[in-house]
């Protein structure tokens, strides 16, 4: 149990991309991670591909202090998590303060908002590789990219080393 007494925030609103936060949340917890899924207040969330999800909390109620690392899957709701101040400022603050935050897929987007991609390098699906680019990033077409605290994946196919490189991270 690696990761027992570490605690890592996942973020989730509609249209998360299933497996995106399913498959590392289930990992941390094997690790002995305590996993926080928050969300912006509503009770419930839909799944890309139709899984629900019911948040612990709302971000509204969390300090950044109290977690080791930050989880943002992809899908469409990064576009969602990107337009609250809240999740942007508990990006920030997990990224300043030095701990892992780790993203895929369409999920770049809340790190761009967040601001803190310019002169890191990092990946992400394809879609979205002009945003990254376009906010600082250097953009690389790998399965994983560890740039300090910051970690990308490109898509659900790049999980086991997403989550590898996230646990290697946590436990240092």
């Amino acid at each position: 149990m690696a990761l027992t007494g570490k605690s890592v925030l996942i973020f989730a609103a509609n249209w998360y991309e299933d497996l995106e936060l399913w498959y590392p949340k289930i990992r941390l917890e094997e690790e002995g991670a305590t996993t926080v899924v928050a969300g912006l207040g509503e009770k419930s969330y839909q799944g890309k591909r139709g899984y629900p999800l019911t948040p612990d909390t709302s971000v509204d109620e969390l300090e950044a202090r109290d977690f080791d690392g930050l989880v943002i899957p992809g899908g469409y709701a990064p576009d969602i998590l990107r337009r609250s101040a809240k999740v942007l400022s508990l990006t920030r603050e997990i990224f300043e303060a030095g701990k892992p935050v780790a993203f895929i897929c369409h999920a770049g987007w809340v790190p761009i908002s967040a601001g803190i991609v310019r002169g890191k390098r990092g990946t992400s699906v394809g879609a979205i590789r002009d945003d990254l680019v376009n906010a600082g990033m250097i953009w690389e077409d790998s399965s994983v990219v560890v740039d300090g605290n910051l970690i990308s994946s490109r898509t659900p196919a790049d999980l086991p080393q997403f989550m590898k490189a996230l646990i290697r991270a946590l436990e240092g």
